[in-house]
């Protein structure tokens, strides 16, 4: 493990309940990131989607790839400090289903960079259990 949830605190702006990346496991800096986000079965969401058959949001999954991004972003020297927003998702599939109890992987790595508007989408894959579960890309602008 490179990062524990601390480490990530002090790099994403992002907090519980939205903090949702729990540890990095590996980082090559400003190319690719390894992390993992367990989905704790006690989150509100799953009263509500849904009760008979929870599983986790697409827009959930959505935010894990952009969290991701945003650690490996964010480690970039010329992007410390900066709040990334999430400015556009592009090509993203929902392959598999996620569901209270797993324990998904995403690996994002940096496609584009418009470097004079602090522009970046990566590519991410999330995997459950060595599935392919979504996959997309994410942009972010660094402000």
């Amino acid at each position: 493990m490179i990062m524990n949830k601390d480490d990530i605190k002090k790099v994403i702006p992002h907090r519980d309940p939205m903090l949702l990346i729990d540890e990095v496991l590996e980082m090559e800096t400003e190319k690719s990131i390894v992390a993992a986000f367990y989905v704790e079965p006690s989150r509100e969401i799953f009263k509500g989607h849904f009760p008979e058959e929870a599983v986790l949001p697409g827009v959930y999954t959505v935010e894990i790839m952009a969290q991701a991004s945003d650690i490996l972003i964010l480690s970039c020297e010329r992007y410390a400090n900066k709040i990334p927003l999430f400015i556009g998702i592009d090509k993203v599939k929902f392959l598999s289903k996620i569901k209270p109890g797993d324990t998904v992987e995403v690996h994002s790595e940096i496609s584009f960079e418009k470097a004079e508007k602090a522009i970046v989408t990566c590519s991410a894959k999330v995997y459950n259990d060595g599935v392919l579960a979504c996959q997309g890309d994410v942009t972010l602008a660094m402000r």
